[in-house]
């Protein structure tokens, strides 16, 4: 089963139905869609892509980063989205990493495409796309369930990129989750895309497209919480996703304007923390429009949701209980906490969250090791800590892997370390996230200098620039005498964490 196919069959029947618009204007219907998707197929088999093979998109949102996705598969193979804010040298790595034969990306990002990448490279928004998409139609290449559709790239402790395989059935799979556990979908609705394609909210394009509902990308490309309100409000239904920093900026900008979220039926929010009194406030400014997803690349979107009943809910005698938590386990997955050993422990105790289910990851990209250590007999080790209910509610308590996330996007602090660590000013260095009211957190460097040295923090950003994304520098660099280690020598962050919460207050 290939999931293009779900493409082709909306537009046999519903053909006519508007499909892609960008901003207020309706660029193709889904015949159209479907036309120019299988058209990039044929173009792309000619230059010689196989069954099998994995083209990168590297770009901000449009509307064609769906014409590519859905042609890539068309033509039987993978896609490999990149997130569009990272460095030249780890976009480089992905698509070493990952063997693409072909890029998509935004003119913006050609010119650092083209001094890193030998590859042949196209932009979206150019003539070259136009023509590509213009030309005969492919027919749709076979795919089985436990083929590769989607090749997303996380990281892990190790600070190296690790690449998710995510299979045609995994993605159906969470996608049909979505109408039974998530949200209703129907032909009237517009999938509002605000947050990155490359990410959560392009894993939701596939059912929209299944349904039929057309498919919105703002006029900038990117999160503007009066553009959503404005195109919400001329264009609803609208269903989107959002990380809780941008719930928090929707509800402060709507608030302003005294909007009350008019044309939208559902913001779906994940990808982090949601302090209980911002949603609280979001219910009571905008009414019941919310979704909670809890997942992980490795089991995307999929291990629980919070229904807009429980989050809108405050007759319950544990409603303040539930909405702390992140919901009920998916319809295709199964939960269960365990201790150290692996033994399953009872409801209201803490330990490691494991699922299993249709769409959990076969495991890593070419990192066997990783695999092994992330899989055990079907069951994924979410590396996450916490309890279940005895109604089935999973509250989540710690993530132990350390992984900061700011503003919706996963930053892992051993990167931002091995590269702080190769300046000659730095002999010991642990980054961890400080909590923000604006990006959820933000990344601090803790540095113990070296000996006779005076780390300036403009030099330590400059140096991290020749490395790594600009979003992933820290907002503050704290010296420190020693950090803080247990008796096998590991940096207690734990300790890091607490005493920035204590400065908080």
């Amino acid at each position: 089963m290939n999931i293009a196919h779900w493409l082709e069959r909306t537009a046999r029947v519903a053909g006519a139905r508007p499909a892609l618009m960008h901003g207020d204007d309706l660029l193709a219907d889904y015949a159209l869609f479907h036309a120019r998707a299988a058209a990039l197929a044929t173009a792309l088999i000619d230059r010689g892509l196989a069954k099998g093979d994995r083209v990168a998109l590297c770009s901000a949102n449009t509307p064609d980063y769906l014409v590519a996705m859905f042609g890539v598969w068309i033509a039987g193979a993978a896609i490999v989205p990149i997130n569009a804010k990272l460095h030249p040298k780890e976009v480089a790595f992905i698509l070493q990493d990952s063997g693409a034969r072909h890029v998509f990306a935004s003119k913006a990002h050609l010119p650092d495409l083209a001094d890193d990448t030998a590859l042949p490279v196209t932009a979206l928004d150019g003539p070259d796309f136009t023509t590509m998409t213009s030309g005969p139609p492919a027919p749709i290449v076979a795919r089985k369930l436990d083929d590769l559709a989607w090749l997303f790239y996380t990281s892990g402790t190790t600070g190296r990129p690790k690449g998710v395989q995510i299979t045609h059935g995994m993605l159906a799979a969470a996608s049909l989750c979505y109408p039974v556990d998530v949200d209703p979908v129907s032909q009237d609705d517009a999938a509002l895309y605000a947050a990155p394609m490359s990410h959560g909210a392009g894993l939701y394009a596939a059912i929209h497209v299944r349904i039929g509902a057309r498919h919105i990308v703002p006029r900038s490309g990117g999160f503007d919480p009066d553009e959503i309100l404005a195109l919400s409000a001329a264009h609803g239904p609208t269903s989107m996703f959002m990380a809780p920093t941008m719930l928090r900026r929707l509800t402060d900008a709507a608030k302003v304007r005294g909007a009350r979220g008019q044309g939208i039926k559902t913001i779906v929010y994940g990808g982090g923390p949601m302090y209980r009194a911002d949603i609280e406030e979001a219910v009571n400014w905008f009414g019941p429009r919310f979704v909670q997803i809890y997942g992980q690349g490795e089991c995307p979107m999929a291990i629980t949701a919070l229904s807009r009943a429980d989050i809108a809910d405050r007759s319950h005698a544990r409603w303040q209980q539930r909405l702390a938590s992140v919901g009920r386990a998916q319809s295709a997955v199964t939960l269960a906490i365990v201790d150290e050993t692996g033994q399953p422990l009872p409801p209201g105790q803490t330990g490691e969250i494991m699922v299993r289910g249709t769409p959990v990851m076969p495991g890593y990209w070419n990192n066997p090791d990783a695999s092994a250590a992330t899989l055990h007999d079907g069951w994924l080790k979410t590396g996450d800590l916490g309890h279940v209910d005895d109604d089935g509610y999973l509250t989540l308590v710690d993530r132990s892997k350390d992984v900061i996330i700011s503003g919706g996007t996963n930053i892992y602090p051993r990167e931002i370390e091995e590269v702080l660590l190769t300046h000659p000013s730095i002999h010991a260095v642990a980054v961890v996230g400080r909590p923000s009211p604006e990006w959820g957190e933000e990344v601090v460097a803790f540095i113990v200098p070296a000996p006779g040295a005076a780390p300036d923090p403009a030099i330590l950003d400059a140096h991290l620039l020749t490395e790594l994304a600009r979003f992933k520098r820290p907002k503050a660099y704290i010296q420190i005498a020693d950090l803080p280690r247990n008796n096998y020598g590991k940096v207690l962050k734990t300790t890091l964490r607490d005493r920035l919460r204590a400065d908080l207050r």
